[in-house]
C-alpha cells in the first residue's frame, strides 16, 4: 500500500504564531517532523500542507511542498485538500508540532490501515495531571482493537473506585489517552470531510467523532512513547530541556 505521510502545517495560531517556523536545535520545529517521519518505515513519502509561503519556503529546502487554500477548518480537511490530488492509496496525518513523534508509532497506526479504515494511537496514562485534564483526550476501545468512544471527560467512570486520599484512579482500570495522529484510507478520508459537523463533534470539539458518528470504525493502536506537542512558547522550552536530556 503507497502511503503517504502528510503534515498540516499553518502559521497563524493563536496561541504561538509562527510555531513551524520556531527554532528547535538549531532547526525549524517543522523539519524536525519530516525528519521522524522520513525514519517510518511504512510511508513512502512525506509532504508538508500549508496556506502560508514563509512555512513553504523554508519546507521546500528538505521536503515536498503543498500549498492549501486558507479556508481549512481543520487540519483534516488540509490533508485532504492534498490527498484528493494526489494518488496515494492512503494517508497518515502527523500534527506538526510534535517534533519527537515516534516512528514506530507512524509505522503501527500506517499498519492498522492494512486491514482498516480509519486508524489512530493511544498511550496509557501515566501522570495523574492527565486524568482529569480536558485537553488529554481520553479513548475506550472494544476487544477488537476499535475505538468506541473519545472524549474531553475522564471515561470510563468508575462507580467503585477508591479515589480517596490513599487510592488513585489510574490503579484501578488503564485508563487511554489519545495521540492526535490519524491514518486514513484515501476514500474514507474525501468522504469524511464531506459530511458535516456531527452532534457530538460539536459537544467535544473533537472531529474524530465525526467518524464514529459515521459509522466509520477507527482502529486504535496502543503505544508506548507518549509525543509531546508544542502548543504555546512554554511548550517549546519544555521540549528544548527534554532534548538536552535526552543527548
Amino acid at each position: 500500500m503507497n502511503i503517504a505521510g502528510i503534515i498540516p502545517a499553518r502559521y497563524g495560531s493563536s496561541r504561538f504564531p509562527g510555531k513551524p517556523l520556531e527554532l528547535l536545535a538549531g532547526k525549524p520545529i517543522i523539519e524536525h517532523v519530516v525528519d521522524q517521519c522520513r525514519l517510518s518505515k511504512r510511508i513512502s513519502e512525506v509532504i508538508v500542507a500549508t496556506d502560508d509561503t514563509r512555512i513553504a519556503d523554508t519546507a521546500a529546502k528538505f521536503c515536498r511542498v503543498e500549498m492549501t487554500r486558507t479556508d481549512h477548518p481543520s487540519g483534516s480537511d488540509r490533508v485532504a485538500e492534498v490527498t484528493k490530488r494526489c494518488e496515494f492509496d492512503a494517508v497518515v496525518n502527523v500534527q506538526g508540532d510534535e517534533p519527537m513523534i515516534d516512528p514506530g508509532v507512524i509505522d503501527q497506526v500506517a499498519k492498522l490501515l492494512d486491514d482498516n479504515e480509519m486508524s489512530t494511537a493511544a498511550v496509557p496514562i501515566a501522570n495523574p495531571s492527565e486524568y482529569d485534564n480536558p485537553n488529554a483526550v481520553k479513548v475506550v476501545v472494544n476487544f477488537a482493537g476499535q475505538a468506541l468512544y473519545f472524549s474531553r471527560r475522564t471515561i470510563p467512570y468508575l462507580r467503585d473506585a477508591d479515589d480517596g486520599p490513599n487510592g488513585s484512579p489510574l490503579t484501578e482500570f488503564p485508563f487511554l489517552k489519545h495521540l492526535g495522529i490519524y491514518g486514513y484510507r484515501r476514500d474514507t478520508l474525501l468522504r469524511l470531510v464531506e459530511m458535516p459537523v456531527s452532534p457530538l463533534e460539536q459537544a467535544e470539539k473533537l472531529e474524530q467523532l465525526r467518524a464514529l458518528e459515521s459509522g466509520i470504525s477507527i482502529a486504535v493502536a496502543v503505544v508506548k512513547h507518549d509525543s509531546v506537542g508544542i502548543d504555546t512558547p512554554e511548550d517549546l522550552e519544555r521540549v528544548r530541556e527534554l532534548l538536552t536530556t535526552a543527548q
